[in-house]
């Protein structure tokens, strides 16, 4: 069966090879705005984990969720179905009972900022939590620690925000006042895997971060994200929120790890009643797979050389279009070193050009774009008529409604295509004066 299977392996190179991407033609490839990047290595271990049958969480997840740790130097990463689903658990595990005093209650605030992901806000309000909006700065589209100190209230007991597009938020101030003021902070990590603020790797500053592994995102498993933390009570937490809520620390196909499976007496239940269904949290099933997770243990081995290109493409993207008239380019936040998720423009008020505009001239070269996600989020319908809190003008997170978009530097795009994005930018600039 091993000389079967190698032989199967060696197959799948040779077939990957044979799909590999075509000549670039510019105006007819697409350039996407983002997208996996994905080679032999990691078709190779889909099929292994596929051949295996490991169609559950097994010994790849447990070997992702031990190296993905040590990347950041965390004690303990829990690998999830979705960044999402690792938002949902980070913020849910906070209400936790087992925090006694500290857990976080209905009615209870968390600060957050308007122009970002639905997913940094919705697990806020899914808790029965408030959240209290603050404004971004244009430019590195992240908000300040100014506007979260003065977004701090009596009722407030969390910060939760993303990293915009890979360019950290200043989270060393902003851990610096979560500790004056005893609030937890979350890092949403999911667009900034590899990027460094004040020389550390963005994730760590928190007391709890998350990732996803979508693939648009740095590295990915398909479908799949992260909950990662130095705080081992905390991860005990978020272990038995995405295992159904179970009491039971046992993997998947393992029964009595802790040797005393009928000897507990928890709650009102009968004195040994089975470990392995006892619930001590309202829990959900949010794990990944093998399969998923033998495709991140891959990906993961060229974590810093893909950070390496999107740096280098980011750069690339800058430096064409550093003369460009009517749009304000990116810049990363003071002290870091952003491992880019995106190139980010504002078209300016005086552009003789709109940002619809300019959209559809991209689109007629085959160039994809995106909005920076939801612009303000409180205009969207699905936060009409919910609970929630603005601290100071959004006048920033407006303008990004209005006249934001961003274009790609994921490492699959070469310099020709980055060329192409860039000098239809300038073409485009110049024809509209």
């Amino acid at each position: 069966m091993d000389a079967e299977k190698t032989h199967i392996l060696a197959k799948v190179r040779e077939y990957h090879r044979a799909t590999e991407d075509l000549e670039f033609v510019p105006g007819v490839t697409p350039v996407q705005p983002a997208g996996a990047t994905l080679d032999a290595n990691d078709r190779v271990a889909l099929v292994e984990a596929a051949l295996d049958l490991r169609i559950a969480a097994g010994p790849s997840s447990r070997r992702f969720e031990r190296d993905f740790a040590r990347y950041f130097g965390l004690r303990k990463a829990h690998m999830t179905n979705s960044g999402s689903s690792a938002n949902l658990l980070a913020l849910t595990s906070l209400t936790s009972h087992t925090l006694g005093e500290r857990r976080l209650r209905p009615g209870d605030e968390v600060i957050t900022v308007a122009a970002g992901f639905p997913t940094t806000v919705n697990p806020i309000i899914q808790n029965g939590l408030v959240p209290v909006f603050v404004d971004v700065e244009l430019g590195t589209y992240n908000t300040t620690a100014e506007r979260v100190l003065a977004a701090v209230g009596p009722r407030t007991k969390a910060i939760m925000i993303a990293h915009a597009l890979g360019n950290p938020f200043p989270v060393a101030d902003i851990a610096a006042i979560a500790a004056e003021h005893g609030l937890y902070l979350v890092e949403d990590n999911c667009d900034a895997v590899g990027s460094y603020h004040r020389g550390r790797l963005t994730g760590t500053f928190g007391d709890l971060t998350t990732t996803s592994f979508y693939p648009a995102h740095h590295i990915t498993t398909g479908e799949g994200g992260c909950v990662l933390t130095r705080n081992l009570a905390l991860a005990r937490i978020v272990e038995q929120l995405r295992d159904w809520g179970r009491d039971c620390w046992c993997e998947p196909g393992q029964d009595n790890t802790c040797f005393k499976r009928f000897d507990y007496q928890l709650g009102t239940l009968p004195h040994g009643y089975d470990h392995k269904y006892i619930f001590t949290h309202l829990g959900y099933n949010l794990k990944a797979t093998d399969i998923q997770a033998a495709l991140g243990v891959s990906q993961l081995t060229r974590l810093d050389s893909f950070g390496k290109a999107r740096r280098a493409n980011w750069q690339r993207m800058y430096e064409g279009l550093a003369e460009v008239p009517g749009l304000l380019l990116p810049r990363a936040t003071e002290h870091s070193d952003p491992s880019w998720f995106g190139f980010v423009l504002t078209v300016l008020p005086d552009a003789p050009f709109t940002r619809r505009d300019l959209e559809g001239f991209l689109a007629s070269r085959a160039i994809g774009t995106r909005r920076l996600f939801g612009g303000n989020l409180t205009r969207h319908p699905a936060y009409q008529g919910r609970e929630f809190r603005v601290v100071g003008e959004l006048a920033n997170s407006d303008v990004i409604t209005e006249h934001t978009l961003w274009v790609g530097v994921h490492p699959s795009l070469t310099d020709a295509m980055i060329d192409h994005v860039t000098g239809s930018i300038r073409e485009f600039a110049a024809s509209a004066r």
